[in-house]
């Protein structure tokens, strides 16, 4: 049986892998129920570290620049270099999986996680710091993809593969929700450097167990390499992103500023000519004649650059401005935690029952007014009120991931549901760096003094900034959800004979 992106009949979409080949039932080993839990386990704690690294570092990142003495956009790297890396880096792990065996890519992905989050504990300066969360996005970037593949290969029947995935799906957002306040516990009580302890025992755990229990798998047929694709991804995001978060230190108009911003230039567009010529593309032009397609790829940047932005901002607000713990920082961000934990499956019915359109209306308004109250904050506005925005936010922020997911795979033929879901996955991690980059130079270019005297002032901008982002994702929600761009979905991307192979149970 060949399982391509998603089986239709299931209603089950696979979002973070390119494509599974599982091999005749009569040629695979029988696992236990009991194995089959344990491999969804040790999935699901390899997605938690990872969901967890993308929120539990923004807490500690007022700690981190006191202590190591970093300047706004060194803090902004801390995060940057971990997300950047890894939304370069998705595809091309998914790809590697099938290509030399998914357990031993995972394996590969835990190890380097765990060694990197490791030296990332013992880091003695911001710059060995930074290097090291590379290291820990290189391995974060084989667990997610790698992990969805595997849960596919092992869940072949319908209703156990839905509830798997759901589950895995559920543990990623309880990642991100509980990230703040796992932080900020961690900080207050052992200090920054206590936030990366807590993936080594998860990480050597859980390389132990899939020895023990995750049968290899692989593609018999897998996609050819795409060394030149991959590169020109990587200098892309790379040039990009160091030219926003440097430019306020060296200047909007300095000539390594814009030679940054020409070579990125010039990597999108050698990226599109080079991919359009390739028979196995890392990533296929043609998938952005479809609206939805290209919609849905909008959305997730912009809805995923104001969580970005927002998770960069908060907790300086709330330690720097406010005076508070990261215990009690992380504390009020829970608010916006669980209203990002419980919208998300209630998004993902909605999209079930009535399309993506009202959810994705619903996460542009969310972002944009929460964004825009924040947007008013002073050094004494009222807990409360600040509350409430929080909690807005996560309210939009929880609504639009499901219909990110389904709008993209909406876009393209059923044969591509999985590079669909890929390119939003990766979608999201740009969204999280370029919000990062964006708003902590904003905020960079506008703070003159101490931060506590001068970050509500300076912020300003930045929240303004969010609240456009969330405006977007509204605007986008209109626009790719209409008949018309409906319409281009398939028969104008080139790419509506693909069929899907059929999917029969075993």
């Amino acid at each position: 049986m060949t399982l391509v992106g998603s089986d239709p009949a299931d209603g089950v979409r696979l979002p973070e892998f390119i494509a599974v080949q599982i091999p005749p039932w009569s040629a695979r080993p029988e696992l236990s129920r009991r194995r089959r839990l344990g491999i969804l386990a040790v999935c699901c704690s390899a997605v938690f570290m990872v969901g967890l690294d993308n929120t539990v570092v923004n807490v500690a990142v007022p700690s981190i620049g006191r202590q190591l003495h970093a300047s706004v956009a060194g803090q902004q790297w801390t995060i940057a270099a971990y997300t950047i890396v890894l939304a370069s880096l998705m595809l091309l792990a998914g790809a590697l999986g099938d290509r030399i065996g998914r357990r031993t890519v995972f394996q590969a992905g835990l190890a380097t996680f765990t060694l990197g989050s490791w030296l990332c504990s013992l880091a003695p300066s911001l710059g060995w710091l930074v290097a090291f969360r590379v290291l820990q996005g290189v391995g974060g970037s084989m667990l997610n993809p790698v992990a969805m593949s595997i849960i596919a290969c092992t869940f072949t029947d319908r209703a156990e593969r839905a509830r798997a995935i759901g589950v895995w799906g559920s543990v990623l957002g309880l990642s991100m929700a509980l990230g703040p306040v796992l932080g900020g516990g961690l900080v207050s009580s052992v200090g920054w450097r206590g936030i990366f302890w807590a993936n080594i025992p998860v990480g050597l755990a859980a390389i132990v167990l899939t020895a023990m229990l995750v049968p290899e798998s692989r593609t018999p047929r897998p996609r050819r390499p795409d060394p030149v694709g991959q590169i020109l991804v990587i200098v892309l995001l790379g040039a990009l992103t160091y030219a926003i978060i440097e430019a306020p230190v060296a200047g909007w108009h300095s000539a390594r500023i814009w030679g940054l911003f020409a070579v990125a230039a010039a990597a999108l567009v050698t990226l599109a000519g080079y991919e359009s010529r390739r028979a196995e593309p890392l990533i296929d032009p043609r998938f952005f004649r479809s609206v939805p397609f290209s919609g849905a790829v909008l959305t997730a940047i912009c809805s995923y650059a104001a969580l970005g932005g927002f998770l960069f901002l908060s907790p300086m607000y709330l330690q720097d401005v406010r005076g508070l713990s990261a215990l009690n920082a992380g504390l009020l961000l829970l608010v916006a935690g669980a209203a990002l934990a419980i919208c998300a499956p209630v998004g993902g019915r909605m999209v079930a029952r009535r399309g993506t359109r009202i959810p994705l209306l619903i996460a542009g308004v969310a972002l944009t007014l929460s964004s825009a109250a924040l947007s008013r904050l002073t050094s004494v506005s009222p807990g409360a009120g600040v509350e409430l925005s929080f909690a807005l936010f996560g309210i939009g922020a929880g609504m639009v991931n499901t219909a990110i997911t389904s709008t993209a795979v909406a876009g393209l033929p059923t044969a591509q549901a999985g590079v669909a879901g890929g390119i939003s996955s990766a979608s999201r991690q740009v969204g999280l760096a370029l919000g990062v980059s964006i708003t902590g130079s904003v905020l960079n270019s506008g703070l003159h003094g101490p931060i506590r005297a001068g970050f509500v002032g300076a912020s300003h901008a930045g929240w303004g900034l969010l609240a456009g982002c969330g405006y977007l994702v509204l605007m986008l929600g209109l626009v790719t959800t209409s008949r018309r761009a409906l319409r281009t979905a398939a028969h104008r991307s080139g790419l509506a004979g693909q069929a899907a192979p059929a999917a029969r149970p075993p």
